[in-house]
């Protein structure tokens, strides 16, 4: 299957898409260190990487993107139970690692405890930044205690983009 990537300037930085034939494998910002690494990928355009884009000029625009974007997100069945679980969490609001935790725990109904150690793992690790929305994940106290990209990223600009307050 032929993976195809893309570039888009957001006003955040530049992201990287990656597509297959029928999906979006990724979406990073390109300095999230090691992510959009995937040399088996053409540079080139899709339908899903068009889709893809529309998402993100709503998302930019301050809308509540309705583009519809086919997503395959690829990891261990705990990663894609943690981001099915991000994809719930609803525009402009936030959760915490501990809270989605809970979450999972309630939706297995097994009776196994979930950490929220092993939701950030999970969260760290979302291939789709922004439409699988890791950003929305907050320590208990409210405050950013993590993020991919390296904290040391975080401006006011993109604390505005996502919700926060500098």
């Amino acid at each position: 299957m032929v993976k195809t990537k893309s570039h888009y300037d957001s006003p955040l930085g530049g992201i990287t898409l990656i597509t297959d034939e029928t999906a979006l494998l990724g979406l990073w910002f390109d300095w999230q260190p090691g992510y959009a690494d995937d040399d088996s990928a053409v540079l080139g355009d899709s339908p899903t990487i068009g889709a893809a884009k529309r998402w993100l000029d709503e998302y930019f625009a301050g809308c509540i993107p309705r583009t519809e974007v086919p997503l395959r997100l690829e990891g261990t069945p705990f990663r894609k139970e943690a981001w099915a679980l991000l994809r719930k969490v609803p525009y402009g609001e936030t959760v915490s690692y501990g809270g989605l935790a809970r979450r999972l725990e309630l939706k297995r109904a097994d009776g196994r405890r979930v950490s929220a150690r092993a939701i950030g793992g999970a969260v760290h690790r979302n291939p789709i930044a922004l439409i699988v929305p890791c950003h929305r994940v907050v320590g208990a106290d409210g405050s950013l205690t993590g993020y991919a990209g390296g904290i040391e990223t975080i401006t006011p600009e993109f604390l505005r983009t996502f919700g926060f307050r500098p």
